[in-house]
């Protein structure tokens, strides 16, 4: 098999570890050599998290290099933006439609950009979803990447079943059935 790579990119806060854990917790499972490669920005204040999972017979580095992403997976458009030049060609790029402003925005020292997904969808296959108002549905904010946990299983090459267990494993005990259902609502928006 051929190395598999896949970035989650975010702001701080918004959970990109906790999915790198489960998607290497899957990979894992299924007896890949797996890297994992977490880039804090200035996480605490809300900037920039990339986490690089690669996966395969025998991976040598854990760093996914320019244009080599099968998946990129964002928690929000600007970080999308920020990481596309990443996505192979044939790639698949997961958008969290959620808008969250930089500090430069905050401070009016840059402009947040308009039209990212629609600029983003017309280079590359795009799957744009609105996360947060799917997990704020299941009552529970903080479960709106594993929604996109969901979305992406369907581009990967792992059961439902695999996927569900390891979420089991992996998320705190009191959140299982919330992380579950959030997989769920995910998994059949890709279908």
């Amino acid at each position: 098999m051929e190395t598999k790579n896949i970035m989650i990119v975010g702001v701080g806060g918004q959970g990109t570890l906790l999915t790198s854990r489960i998607l290497g917790g899957i990979t894992t499972k299924a007896g890949f050599d797996v890297k994992l490669s977490e880039v804090h920005g200035m996480a605490q204040r809300g900037g920039s998290v990339v986490t690089y999972v690669r996966y395969g017979e025998k991976v040598t580095e854990p760093i996914v290099e320019e244009g080599q992403a099968d998946l990129l997976i964002a928690f929000e458009r600007l970080e999308a933006l920020r990481y596309a030049h990443f996505l192979k060609k044939d790639g698949v790029m997961i958008i969290n439609d959620q808008r969250i402003d930089p500090i430069t925005v905050v401070t009016g020292v840059a402009e947040y950009p308009e039209g990212i997904i629609e600029k983003l969808s017309a280079k590359y296959k795009v799957i744009s979803v609105d996360a947060m108002a799917e997990a704020l549905k299941l009552g529970n904010s903080k479960v709106f990447n594993t929604i996109i946990i969901g979305l992406a299983a369907q581009h990967m090459d792992f059961s439902k079943d695999e996927w569900l267990h390891v979420i089991e494993e992996k998320v705190p005990a009191k959140t299982i059935e919330i992380n579950k259902k959030a997989f769920e609502v995910g998994y059949n928006l890709g279908k």
